[in-house]
């Protein structure tokens, strides 16, 4: 089975996102982080269907859901994700390294 690590920092992404759309129906909280949760394990087997974003940082991808994005580099046998972020936010903010959020 294919590897899905997950920075922690990625946990209170899902956690954000999860609060976000409890707001009006938790059912549909759960089922859209089920989605994303899925789309991790679809990427883990095949990681070069994401977009390159040496942009933002070497060998990062990314690939939408809905209107998140899933950041994440390839790793042996799976993928890191690195960030799920909504699609909207300065996104290269996020991937600067010099930025005290980090």
């Amino acid at each position: 089975m294919p590897i899905v690590l997950k920075r922690p920092i990625v946990i209170d992404d899902l956690a954000e996102i999860w609060g976000y759309i409890a707001e009006d129906s938790e059912t549909r909280a759960d089922e859209f982080i089920e989605t994303i949760d899925s789309k991790f394990h679809e990427l883990a087997t095949s990681p070069r269907i994401g977009r390159l974003r040496d942009e933002l940082y070497p060998g990062l991808m990314s690939f939408p859901v809905g209107r998140y994005l899933l950041y994440y580099t390839i790793i042996t046998g799976g993928i890191e994700v690195i960030r799920v972020l909504h699609g909207a936010r300065d996104i290269e903010k996020h991937f600067n390294p010099f930025n005290p959020e980090e």
